[in-house]
């Protein structure tokens, strides 16, 4: 008996080589792999997080820096955020407070570099089209009237569409184009929600162009009168 099982046991472990021999190699890599994807992952989970908690500590200096009326600081926190975690939210967000500060300060340049480049490099669509739209606003204050057009005709959410317009009437209505201006005002009108405020100041713009409210009512039911 006990040379029976010797003998079972030896053609067991055969068998085994003979396994292994075949399928050792391809079985290691596909476990390196694995382990090497996995390790991958788990190293990129980890620097993402990594970053992010430096994004948000530089993110925390602009807005620390804007508070103490540092502009200095804050262009210098917000370039660090550009060149290391530009990518990030943070650095989004940070880069709209920041260009506030200074347009408030006047330093429409160092406003409108900022402004472009979270309207191209950041990571979230809604702050894109908020710098986009910030952008133009300093653009008409720099009286750059076909610049800040060129900034409002680009897509935008839909969400954004009643700003976007009341702002290229303010472009027509500066440049003297009265017509058009009238004909974005409306489009402003009707898409702002009747229960926001700032449609009031839309209907007032059209009152001062001679276009009453009841004209842009008409016109949405096709003109008839």
């Amino acid at each position: 008996m006990a040379n029976n099982f010797d003998l079972q046991e030896q053609e067991q472990l055969e068998q085994i080589k003979h396994f292994w021999n075949t399928w050792g190699t391809p079985i290691t890599w596909v476990l390196i792999v694995i382990m090497g994807g996995l390790a991958a992952w788990n190293g990129y989970r980890l620097w993402q997080g990594r970053q992010a908690q430096q994004a948000t500590a530089l993110a925390e200096a602009v807005e620390m820096a804007v508070q103490a009326g540092d502009l200095a600081r804050v262009e210098q926190a917000v370039g660090d955020l550009k060149s290391s975690y530009g990518g990030t939210a943070q650095a989004g967000q940070a880069g709209l407070l920041a260009a506030k500060a200074l347009a408030d300060a006047g330093k429409w340049d160092a406003a409108k570099s900022t402004l472009a480049w979270v309207a191209e490099k950041a990571s979230d669509e809604g702050y894109q089209a908020l710098a986009r739209l910030r952008l133009a606003s300093v653009l008409i204050e720099q009286k750059a009237y076909d610049e800040a057009l060129a900034q409002l005709s680009g897509k935008f959410p839909t969400e954004f569409a009643a700003t976007v317009a009341d702002r290229k009437g303010d472009v027509f209505a500066l440049q003297g184009k009265k017509q058009e201006a009238i004909a974005e005002y409306r489009r402003a009108y009707q898409a702002f929600d009747e229960r926001v405020e700032y449609r009031r100041l839309v209907e007032a713009k059209l009152n001062a162009l001679g276009a009453q409210v009841e004209t842009v009512a008409s016109a949405t039911s096709g003109g008839v009168q």
